[in-house]
């Protein structure tokens, strides 16, 4: 496969030399809110959101090669990123729409793929909820919006980032039973989007297994889904079927269960292309921002936070470049 020239140069403003994503994301928007204003005990401005946000990118971007962003208070945060960063734009609004099935997304009123790059984004990010499970008509749906999304992508020549997260009405997706279904529908979905019509030119998946489920794991909680052998051949089998570049996403897990979740990849062999990692680098910073400020959160983060994204570059070691899935040359990669 081959990238056009916009394309190309994108992914790589996004990536380190290795050609490996190793991504800082901070575009978390309602979950972020909620959480600041119960560790606050009141309202959060539109002021501290930009202020969390820029704090972030400033300590953590230069250990970075990318941060990912929204438009709606990210803007200001994008400017303060290190020179070594490149920047991914979220398109969509946070959160789904409730009032129906499906969990379906919706774009941000006033922005496009081309306001977007116009904004300086490399890359443009769609969250996607997605389970193969949903009735036809429901995913029917959200085949053509990310084909729209694909087709506004190519014609403003930016690389198109999908991250989809995977459901089940009614269950904990935290739980037990949900993670015994997790590996299929992490599977199905790479599988599904990895397609050409949808003009995805990298997957931000999910760990195929719940790691707390994984018997032998550190972050074992004690009730079995999968040994540790199968919980391997899974991360293998959902590797399989992927044709694009992929890259994990850390689902707001704490650090060190993504940290354990991203050394089995590398055990198991698995070529991921790296991470878009967001929670478990600054989120046991929320407190500490939300009731001792700005200056005690950029210290947490100069200590903790740096601690923590080091602790996830770490595990990249194992991951594999991008490059040779796209045909690009060792000498072009560093143009």
């Amino acid at each position: 496969m081959k990238l056009t020239p916009g394309k190309l140069a994108g992914l790589k403003r996004v990536s380190n030399d290795r050609g490996v994503i190793a991504a800082a994301a901070m575009d978390q928007r309602g979950s972020l809110q909620k959480s600041l204003a119960k560790e606050k005990g009141g309202e959060v401005s539109d002021a501290m959101m930009e202020e969390f946000k820029t704090l972030v990118t400033e300590v953590l971007t230069p250990h970075a090669s990318a941060i990912l962003l929204d438009p709606e208070w990210g803007l200001p945060a994008s400017k303060r990123r290190a020179k070594n960063a490149g920047l991914l734009l979220a398109y969509e609004k946070t959160g789904y729409d409730k009032t129906g099935p499906g969990r379906l997304g919706d774009l941000l009123d006033h922005w496009s793929a081309k306001r977007l790059k116009e904004a300086g984004a490399d890359c443009v990010k769609i969250l996607l909820y997605y389970t193969p499970f949903d009735p036809k008509d429901v995913n029917d749906k959200k085949h053509a919006w990310v084909e729209r999304i694909g087709d506004e992508c190519r014609a403003n020549d930016i690389p198109y980032f999908l991250e989809f997260v995977g459901y089940e009405e009614g269950a904990d997706e935290k739980g037990f039973e949900y993670a015994k279904k997790k590996p299929q529908i992490v599977m199905e979905s790479m599988k599904e989007f990895s397609k050409d019509r949808y003009g995805v030119d990298v997957l931000k998946v999910e760990v195929p297994v719940n790691m707390k489920f994984v018997e032998g794991a550190k972050v074992y909680a004690g009730q079995k889904a999968y040994s540790k052998q199968e919980a391997m051949d899974l991360f293998r089998q959902a590797a399989k079927v992927a044709s694009k570049p992929f890259i994990y996403l850390s689902a707001g897990v704490s650090n060190a269960e993504f940290t354990e979740a991203l050394e089995m990849a590398a055990e198991a062999g698995v070529k991921f292309n790296g991470v878009l990692c967001g929670r478990a680098t600054w989120k046991e910073g929320i407190p500490v921002y939300a009731k001792q400020g700005a200056d005690a959160f950029r210290k947490w983060l100069q200590s903790e936070g740096v601690k923590n994204i080091n602790n996830v570059n770490d595990r990249l070691r194992a991951a594999s470049s991008w490059h040779s899935i796209y045909s690009v040359e060792p000498a072009m990669a560093g143009v």
